[in-house]
């Protein structure tokens, strides 16, 4: 069965003009900090999977960038980006606990941390390979144009198992593609 695993990261980007005259906050609430929650789908792999690999198979990744980590901020995304008849695996944290209104079933874990990678395994790889990947190509973003970036990423993270399909599934977007955009001729 397919489960929805749910975390809150925490990307380095620049600290706006306004705030740079004042002293830098530490942790959760600094202003190099921006907050993003990421969810991530995984299914469990058919076969026993071999020493040190993973035992559940990643899925559809999708990252939003959030102004808080309050649970209304959270619950309204969640259940805008979530089907009601999924289960979905967190943290034990307060940000969490309105999602069991939203969805058939909400399993609260208390992650110890020496066990943060084993249980929510697809999540944290998808934030620490995203990171790596903003910090090696970009160096320091602009907190505005993070969610930009994060979207690329998750669209290449969401067909690493398309293979040679991908082109011709990228053939048939481009040509089904309706343009939005209208030029006034005249």
């Amino acid at each position: 069965m397919r489960s929805i695993r749910i975390r809150r990261g925490l990307f380095s980007t620049e600290i706006s003009e306004n705030e740079k005259d004042k002293p830098l906050k530490r942790g959760r609430g600094s202003q190099k900090k921006s907050k993003v929650l990421v969810m991530a789908e995984s299914a469990p792999v058919e076969v026993k999977p071999k020493p040190n690999r993973k035992s559940r198979k990643a899925g559809h990744l999708k990252m939003i960038v959030i102004d808080d980590l309050k649970s209304e901020t959270i619950t309204p995304l969640v259940q805008e980006n979530v089907c009601n008849e999924a289960i979905i695996d967190t943290d034990h944290s307060t940000s969490y606990v309105k999602l069991k209104d939203v969805v058939k079933e909400h399993r609260p874990i208390v992650i110890p941390k020496t066990k943060v990678g084993e249980v929510l395994p697809w999540v944290h790889i998808a934030i620490s390979n995203a990171k790596r990947q903003l910090l090696n190509i970009y160096h320091s973003i602009k907190p505005e144009y993070l969610q930009s970036y994060l979207n690329e990423f998750c669209y290449k993270f969401n067909r690493i198992y398309f293979g040679e399909e991908l082109f011709n599934r990228l053939m048939v977007t481009a040509v089904s593609y309706k343009n939005q955009f209208r030029y006034n001729v005249r």
